[in-house]
């Protein structure tokens, strides 16, 4: 399973260079298409773990005023 994330940045928020800094340190990669970042979970994921991985992001990049949207296939 994976896990993508599309940004979307605010002007009055952090730089786009230190919300990939946060993703990349939190294991995400970046990838080329429609979404930004990917999160490769190795094998199959539960719902608490992705629901887990979405509430940590969440947590990780509080007062950034970024919008996310996280698409698990």
């Amino acid at each position: 399973m994976e896990t993508y994330i599309r940004v979307t940045f605010d002007s009055e928020g952090a730089k786009p260079s230190a919300v990939a800094d946060r993703l990349l340190s939190f294991g995400f990669r970046p990838t080329h298409g429609n979404y930004d970042f990917v999160y490769d979970w190795r094998g199959t994921a539960s719902r608490e773990q992705v629901l887990g991985l979405s509430d940590e992001l969440t947590r990780q990049l509080r007062g950034f005023r970024v919008l996310l949207e996280v698409e698990t296939v």
